[in-house]
């Protein structure tokens, strides 16, 4: 008899949890989450950084959602330029390929920053600013290559991290359009 009340009542939680993730699934704010990660090639981690990160899990609009994916994106450049800077300027054998790899940041960044402001007049403009930032992204990749030193591998994971948002951002700016003319370029 008492395993039979403690069994309806985990099939009761079980009940109520899922009602509480369905509701929160269907919540209106994820329309924005969902116009987003539908466009991203690794939509688990699109669904996980926007749901976790405060000013996208609840947007009040696509165009402050796609501002906020990208000045996530931006903030990731931004610390990372910070990271490559002061380690170019602490390791001499990594001076000249992570001063390279700063530029490349500092482009990123900028490229990010201008597709924020061209978002609301032009969201083909700001998809296409963030999407050139993969050239630069490449170039960090080739910079650091083979190298497997700390700061080489953690900056590798860094650029790893920041092509993920710039795919995010990408989807974004392709959201607040929405008139799939850049479907090809998500496949």
């Amino acid at each position: 008899m008492a395993t039979s009340f403690v069994l309806s009542k985990i099939a009761m939680a079980t009940i109520m949890l899922q009602l509480l993730l369905n509701y929160a699934s269907a919540s209106p704010h994820m329309k924005y989450i969902d116009a987003v990660c539908d466009r991203a090639h690794d939509q688990a981690f699109c669904e996980k950084t926007l749901t976790s990160y405060p000013p996208t899990a609840a947007p009040i609009g696509l165009h402050p959602m796609a501002e906020a994916v990208i000045g996530l994106a931006i903030s990731h450049a931004e610390k990372t330029a910070i990271f490559v800077d002061e380690t170019a300027k602490k390791d001499p054998t990594l001076k000249t390929p992570f001063t390279e790899c700063h530029k490349a940041y500092l482009a990123v960044d900028a490229a990010l920053k201008s597709a924020n402001l061209k978002l609301k007049q032009s969201p083909d403009t700001a998809n296409y600013d963030v999407r050139a930032c993969s050239d630069h992204m490449r170039l960090v990749t080739e910079l650091v290559g083979k190298n497997t030193d700390k700061a080489s591998t953690d900056l590798k994971d860094m650029t790893v991290q920041m092509e993920k948002l710039l795919d995010l951002a990408a989807g974004a700016a392709d959201a607040v359009d929405d008139d799939d003319e850049n479907i090809h370029r998500r496949v």
